[in-house]
């Protein structure tokens, strides 16, 4: 393994139209040979060396920012390198377009699926590449070969069944056939199983063992170390835009992997010691949200938060926990129940209302709901605030200083980016995360709803962000988070409950269960017990 801080191996250069080849002669699935890629004012890769063999799962770890991300679109066609080359099966080749990098066997299946909910499985499948025959849609072949596909890779798919009846692991194998179905032969899974739960990345590193069987690559980005270290033959360490070190996971520990990554070592977000007031903050009673036919999406959930206290939400993802989130903040109407904020009855209050009366927000998405990408860092830190100082002064938005507060956090959060002017599609996504922490932190709340806050950080980011959880919890800040990485719910909350099909189902010991147990409540595997 390259030491942390020391130069990345460098794979051997060819000639033009020759890609490099493994030590047995075969040629390489990938080759990245002195990548670079500028955007204004930043220096995303920097001479980068990325070598994949066929037939293994190859694993690239770094910090966000790091330029993974900037990488794999390279790769896949979204961007044009400045400088460098790519390799795919021993050629050298150009991609101007995702459509190259497909028609050169290169797929990807980004972090947030792509797929029509009201559409059927089949039908997602092959949009876009649909068979025909006379000028037909010829479905006879599109079901052959979808069931073909689903057989060979143990996939498991029912052409006919409807996306929006799927989980998040059936999703996930709808959007690795999709890229099968149009020839791919090399697969990019961007954080494939952060929205999991254990028992489906168990299903997915078993699809992996199919698709290696079969002879396909697979680079797997993640954050997830331990997971990493199990699923990938080889690892690729990134950090701040060039490789520094390739590593074996059968020899290399999460701890040196972590610090060849930030020079730190893995973070944990145990905190048992307990912070908790007899002040209650937030009370839900019967609280019922319903769709527009009238189905429930949260059914009578009884629930209470109390000063200092984490109340964590454990649920396999669209169980409810997004609609009761979006329930106590204001966006949705309540069906039934009441919603207690302190000692008033916020149940009919205005979102506004909620915000100025304490309620603090780190939404699930940041990019739909806690942003606007286009807009410069300033004005997404007086989002959701704009009525209150910094952001104002008198009537009027204060830009000054609106802006030496993003400054201030900017320092204090560790946001990298050059200047409170700096539109927020240019950071990464650990970076745009911290600057929604610590907008959110900076209200002084005394309720924050904390949705996923570490989804798709590094593990430094990761640590900021845990260790101004357990401040601000210890300082009395009464918490609801919603996490689909089982360890942070666990180590973070002081009450655990489990979600299933818009109810609380179950109460968990955090000081006891483990993941796997957890996971097995979330799924409805395991009996319910101390249903709320």
């Amino acid at each position: 393994m390259a030491t942390a801080g020391g130069p990345p191996d460098r794979p051997r250069h060819h000639g033009a139209d020759d890609g490099g080849s493994d030590p047995g002669g075969t040629p390489l699935a990938v080759e990245l040979r002195g990548i670079t890629k500028r955007f204004p004012g930043v220096v995303a890769n920097r001479d980068i060396e990325l070598s994949v063999r066929r037939g293994e799962v190859h694993a690239i770890v770094g910090e966000n920012g790091a330029g993974k991300s900037t990488l794999m679109k390279t790769l896949y066609g979204m961007h044009r390198p400045d400088e460098g080359t790519i390799g795919v099966d021993g050629r050298e080749v150009v991609f101007r377009s995702p459509a190259d990098a497909i028609a050169a066997g290169i797929g990807m299946v980004h972090q947030h699926f792509m797929l029509a909910d009201n559409f059927t499985v089949l039908e997602n499948i092959v949009l876009g590449s649909e068979p025909t025959r006379g000028g037909r849609l010829d479905m006879v072949e599109a079901r052959r070969r979808i069931n073909d596909i689903s057989a060979r890779y143990s996939l498991g798919l029912e052409p006919d069944a409807l996306v929006e009846d799927l989980g998040v692991g059936d999703r996930q194998r709808v959007e690795i056939a999709k890229v099968l179905y149009r020839g791919a032969r090399t697969l990019i899974l961007d954080e494939p199983t952060a929205v999991l739960v254990p028992q489906e990345v168990d299903e997915l590193f078993r699809n992996l063992a199919e698709l290696k069987r079969e002879g396909l690559t697979v680079i797997f980005i993640s954050h997830k170390l331990d997971e990493v270290r199990r699923v990938a033959d080889s690892i690729t360490v990134i950090r701040r835009g060039t490789t520094v070190g390739t590593a074996d996971p059968r020899t290399t520990t999460v701890k040196q992997l972590a610090e060849l990554m930030v020079g730190a070592q893995l973070p944990t977000p145990a905190t048992r010691e307990s912070t908790v007031r007899d002040t209650v903050v937030l009370r839900l009673e019967g609280v019922t949200v319903r769709d527009a036919g009238g189905r429930d999406l949260v059914d009578a959930v009884d629930l209470t938060v109390r000063q200092g206290e984490v109340v964590g939400i454990a649920g396999v993802e669209g169980n409810g926990q997004a609609e009761l989130i979006d329930a106590i903040m204001g966006l949705r109407a309540l069906s039934a129940g009441t919603l207690t904020l302190g000692t008033d009855d916020v149940s009919t209050w205005s979102t506004r209302a909620r915000r100025e009366a304490g309620v603090g927000l780190i939404p699930e998405d940041r990019h739909r709901q806690g942003m606007l990408l286009e807009a410069p860092l300033w004005e997404n830190r007086i989002l959701g605030h704009q009525t209150r100082p910094p952001a104002v002064k008198g009537p009027f938005i204060d830009r000054r200083g609106a802006r030496a507060d993003t400054e201030r956090i900017m320092r204090e959060y560790d946001v990298r980016a050059p200047g409170p002017d700096t539109l927020a599609v240019a950071l990464s996504g650990g970076n745009q995360q911290k600057l929604i922490v610590g907008r959110e932190m900076s209200a002084s709340p005394r309720l924050l709803l904390a949705a996923h806050p570490t989804r798709g950080v590094d593990v430094g980011a990761q640590a900021v962000i845990w260790e101004l959880l357990k401040d601000a919890r210890a300082e009395g800040l009464g918490i609801v988070l919603v996490s689909a990485d089982l360890d942070e719910l666990i180590g973070l909350s002081d009450t655990l409950h489990v979600m299933l099909r818009g109810r609380l189902v179950a109460t968990v010991d955090p000081g006891t269960v483990t993941p796997e147990e957890l996971g097995g409540y979330m799924t409805g595997a395991r009996t319910a017990v101390g249903a709320a």
